[in-house]
């Protein structure tokens, strides 16, 4: 006998519709919602990420001084103040005079560095050309100062101080100014010469020009990204965060420049900050003869002096010594025919 209990209540088939509906919706919501989520999430790292791309290029770690020219080479110098080309800024720096010589030398450091730039070894060029009847400047960039919270601007702001000291020297009587740039400092450089008749030669070695291209060759060094869309977005970012734009370094401008004065290109191939091939394109540029171009091969970045010292004294001091205009006679001393 069957005693199965029999449901008399009539079938309603709304309501077995009516409840897997709602619990449909409910569970899209929430589907919905933590997809939302792991996307917002996910932008916001990416975001954040890139951001902080932007934050950092400017405002690199930077070494406190840990000589000078009297202790490490024993050079008499002088501590010197000096103003950028607009005044925005104010520029410390040793002179180190070479007797009477009204020819001198102002080097340009690099990224990150200040102007020991040790790594070069910047201390031992400057004994040489000391000894050699050259003055020299070397100065620090406003951004290595810790009490003015500049910032790095690839030579947006950076060209004005170079220009500056470049003012500062040919008010203290230099016929002949040269400047020997490093890495950054010798794209700094190039767009400072874009804006000045008063540099008479120049010497860069391992030349870094932020692009496009050479900003994002640099990131992958430090973590393997696509180019889109890291690269706009850290462009995005810079202005945003830094109070300039990477739009307004005149990379197009120095990449087609003839310049004037005669300028020698030192360069590794294997050099894994700034491509060679910027600094053989510009040279491709230039027609003055006494300009040159050295690639180094297997050479990595601003280490060729290290690699070969006694090549490269030889060549830099050759360029030199080919473009130097012959030292004028003191006030007072007629030369006798």
């Amino acid at each position: 006998m069957n005693t199965t209990p029999v449901n008399t209540n009539p079938l309603n088939p709304a309501s077995l519709e009516h409840v897997p509906v709602r619990t449909l919706t409910r569970r899209k919501k929430a589907i919905l919602l933590s997809l939302l989520c792991v996307f917002l999430l996910f932008t916001s790292l990416v975001l954040g990420f890139h951001g902080f791309i932007a934050w950092t290029l400017a405002r690199p770690t930077i070494a406190p001084l840990s000589s000078n020219p009297a202790k490490a080479v024993g050079l008499s110098y002088e501590d010197v103040t000096f103003p950028s080309s607009t005044g925005n800024s104010n520029l410390n720096g040793w002179y180190i005079p070479s007797g009477a010589s009204d020819k001198t030398v102002i080097f340009s450091h690099g990224y990150g560095g200040n102007r020991e730039e040790l790594w070069v070894p910047i201390y031992s060029l400057a004994k040489k050309l000391n000894e050699s009847g050259y003055n020299v400047l070397m100065f620090d960039y406003g951004y290595v100062q810790p009490d003015n919270q500049r910032i790095v601007t690839a030579g947006i702001q950076e060209s004005k101080e170079l220009l500056g000291a470049v003012n500062y020297i040919k008010n203290k009587g230099s016929q002949n100014i040269y400047v020997w740039g490093f890495s950054m400092g010798a794209g700094t450089a190039l767009q400072a010469a874009l804006n000045t008749q008063d540099i008479d030669g120049m010497i860069l070695d391992s030349s870094f020009l932020l692009s496009p291209d050479t900003l994002y060759h640099n990131m992958k060094q430090y973590v393997n990204i696509p180019k889109f869309p890291s690269l706009p977005l850290v462009r995005l970012f810079f202005p945003m965060l830094n109070g300039v734009s990477m739009n307004q370094i005149p990379y197009q401008s120095v990449t087609t420049h003839e310049y004037p004065m005669p300028i020698y290109f030192i360069h590794g191939d294997e050099d894994e900050r700034a491509p060679y091939g910027i600094a053989e394109q510009i040279y491709k540029n230039q027609s003055n003869q006494a300009s040159n171009y050295w690639v180094i091969p297997t050479g990595k970045h601003e280490l060729i002096y290290s690699a070969k010292p006694d090549e490269y004294i030889t060549r830099t001091f050759g360029f030199l010594q080919t473009i130097a205009r012959p030292q004028l006679p003191e006030a007072g001393f007629v030369e006798m025919k």
